[in-house]
């Protein structure tokens, strides 16, 4: 915290808080008033909780004592704590507004009876889980943003917030609450670093252009030579050609947005360029709020699917161990790949699809009624498990409810999964698997499935996983490959599967990675973080 804030906080402290310490001298100034005295402060207590479920909660227990009122040192540096917290909240993103601290301290310089305190007491503990919250697990709730964000936040009981505060060091406690991750804290750095790049005016002028090339003069080159200079791309330089160094500058710049790194400033690699340190700000700060979402244990072998940077990685002790390409769910709004956790079980070499419902009917129904032989690479079974023939099926005769027959492919090098799938039982139907279409993996922009997740090298993955149970695993893996038989192949121990979406996100070296935000979700995250009262910083100019 700056040394001027720090000062505030504790002359608002000294200042706001001695009608209170006045105010119980008074309370113990003789047995006989102190005890007419407690009994209001106890019962103003239980009914400003009583409309709160979980205030209400925590005081009956403590038999409707405070922890914030007394002049206790323990309740004078809970105050200072909080005071503290609440104006460091800028620093994780968070709107010191939402805490209305500017009328809880008027509450508090206003208090002047034991009824006052009480109700002191309360708010000032309404205001603390609040804060607590926002802090561990987020200000938003997922779900209510977007109807794909179906990820399960690990909120913590309330009470126990309180709880655990009373008998904690408050600073302490306060400093235990934002995620532990390396992330989080890269973000936050991040965070800082754009902040002071918008203070001090920005990047600079955007490129006039609408592509620029090696061998390239003049001032769209300057231009770009030093917007890429000041984003710490491109050491400093006078010359206004579209040399080598500015090309591998451009490389590096492509990289760190997801951009093929052919070294040409192309119409997207201008767009991204000329983007400003406020933009990106935003996307750390929604990133941020996504990080306290998953403010939890993630597991020591773990995988995490950007669908936001179409990768699929595992990560061994916090370290990515294996990384591939994927393809994830098409942006529409029946395909668009879900956001959730859960834990990978086993494998299914030579996998059988079966077609969900909403693609046998939706796509192939109507293939069939205009021709019984459309999809003959499917097979038809009955309720029973049956296979049909189609020779006597009338098409015509059903409609998407009515229809009664499963559509299933059997294994082959042609099957929709590929030759193997990766299952995580969850009722969105999403998982992970190979897939026949290898040409899409060379594509920048790579949203074209029904939501499964699709991967570009799913035999090294599947050697990945295995390698923790089998002592060849390429060997286990190829002998029952070549059976050509559906096969499950459990794993010894269940591995966490975490499907993100990530535009913003950093690694141990190297710039901050940025992406587009493909199904605009954050972009609903930012507009809500808004309408909660967060705000950027006013660039200088």
């Amino acid at each position: 915290m700056h040394p001027a804030t720090s000062f505030k906080v504790q002359r608002f402290i000294m200042v706001a808080v001695a009608p209170i310490v006045m105010a119980l001298i008074m309370v113990f100034a003789a047995p006989h008033v102190a005890r007419a005295e407690v009994t209001a402060f106890k019962q103003a207590v239980a009914e400003a909780a009583a409309r709160d479920e979980v205030l209400s909660e925590f005081y009956r227990a403590a038999d409707y004592q405070g922890i914030w009122t007394s002049d206790s040192d323990a309740d004078r540096n809970r105050r200072q704590a909080l005071m503290q917290a609440i104006n460091g909240a800028t620093a994780h993103g968070l709107a010191v507004e939402r805490y209305a601290p500017d009328a809880l301290m008027a509450q508090m310089k206003a208090a002047r009876t034991p009824r006052d305190l009480g109700k002191v007491e309360v708010a000032m503990s309404r205001t603390f889980l609040r804060l607590a919250r926002d802090m561990q697990t987020g200000m938003l709730t997922p779900s209510k943003i977007d109807s794909d964000l179906v990820r399960d936040v690990p909120l913590r009981e309330p009470t126990s917030y309180l709880v655990n505060f009373a008998k904690s060091d408050p600073r302490g406690f306060f400093r235990s609450l934002p995620p532990k991750s390396a992330e989080y804290a890269r973000l936050m750095k991040e965070k800082t670093r754009l902040e002071l790049q918008m203070s001090a005016g920005g990047w600079g002028a955007t490129v006039p252009a609408n592509t620029l090339a090696p061998g390239a003069t003049g001032n769209a080159v300057v231009a770009l030579r030093n917007r890429l200079t000041a984003m710490g791309f491109l050491k400093r330089s006078a010359t206004n050609e579209y040399d080598t160094p500015l090309q591998q500058a451009v490389q590096q710049f492509q990289a760190a947005h997801g951009l093929v790194a052919d070294g040409t400033a192309g119409a997207s690699t201008i767009k991204e360029i000329n983007k400003g340190p406020e933009d990106r700000l935003a996307m750390i700060m929604v990133a941020m709020e996504r990080e306290r979402w998953m403010n939890m244990p993630l597991g020591k072998r773990h995988i995490k699917v950007n669908l936001a940077d179409f990768t699929t990685r595992i990560y061994d002790e916090g370290q990515v161990t294996f990384q591939t390409r994927a393809v994830v769910g098409k942006n529409t709004s029946d395909r668009r790949s879900p956001e959730f956790s859960d834990e990978m079980d086993h494998m299914e070499i030579n996998p059988v699809w079966n077609v969900p419902r909403s693609i046998a009917v939706g796509e192939y129904l109507p293939q069939m009624q205009r021709n019984r032989n459309a999809a003959g690479h499917l097979k038809l079974y009955n309720a029973r498990g049956q296979q049909v023939s189609r020779a006597n099926i009338n098409f015509g005769a059903y409609n998407a409810r009515t229809f009664p027959f499963n559509l299933k492919q059997p294994p082959s090098n042609s099957n929709a999964l590929g030759l193997v799938k990766f299952m995580f039982p969850n009722r969105y139907n999403i998982y992970l698997h190979d897939t026949p279409a290898k040409n899409l993996f060379s594509r920048e922009v790579r949203a074209y499935s029904h939501g499964c997740i699709r991967l570009a090298d799913p035999f090294d993955f599947a050697y990945a996983l295995l390698a923790k149970q089998e002592a060849d695993p390429k060997t286990f893996f190829h002998t029952i490959l070549d059976s050509k038989r559906q096969t499950r192949v459990n794993l010894d121990k269940k591995v966490p599967v975490h499907i993100m979406y990530r535009t913003a996100f950093t690694s141990a070296k190297g710039h901050t990675q940025y992406r587009p935000d493909i199904y605009g979700r954050d972009g609903r995250i930012w507009a809500a973080l808004r309408a909660a009262g967060v705000s950027l910083p006013a660039q200088q100019g």
